[in-house]
């Protein structure tokens, strides 16, 4: 490849990444042919940072007293905060963006269960993405406690799937 290709190949990817900046995607791959022996594959991705859970406060019924007013309005963050699954050490998250099957196959069971125990790297879920199926699996031996996805349900980066205690 001469410099002159180089240089322009290198011009090429900088301009993917500003399409890709631009248009807030995640991903583009891109595949040009300079002839039968020759051609340039580029996949140019980015992270998407993980969005902060959103808590939304419903309005309380009027308090009996207003001095009970305070308490309840200090507790429930704390209550949300401690049910946040991303943040509790056992959930196993989402490396990519996906849709997630339980099974392997429509009509097989599903690889787990809550109450299951698991092994260090047993599989735990399917994430299909681009039409490849990429097993998920368990960081650490341990039970499973919750399934917080559904199969068939579309996942994000760093969406929580499982924990595993």
């Amino acid at each position: 490849m001469t410099n002159k290709t180089h240089e322009a190949d290198v011009a090429f990817i900088k301009a993917l990444a500003e399409l890709l900046q631009e248009n807030d995607l995640t991903e583009l791959k891109v595949k040009r042919d300079y002839g039968a022996d020759d051609s340039l594959d580029v996949r140019v991705s980015r992270l998407q940072p993980v969005a902060a859970p959103v808590q939304v406060q419903m309005p309380a019924a009027a308090p009996a007293a207003g001095a009970a007013a305070p308490v309840a309005a200090t507790a429930a963050p704390a209550a949300a905060s401690s049910d946040d699954p991303a943040s509790h050490p056992g959930a196993v998250t989402s490396p990519m963006v996906g849709t997630v099957y339980l099974q392997p196959e429509p009509s097989a069971p599903s690889f787990i269960k809550v109450g299951v125990q698991v092994a260090e790297g047993d599989t735990l879920l399917i994430v299909e993405a681009m039409k490849t199926m990429n097993h998920i699996h368990a960081p650490k031996a341990g039970t499973v406690k919750r399934i917080l996805v559904e199969d068939g349900a579309a996942v994000e980066f760093g969406t929580p799937l499982v924990i595993v205690e």
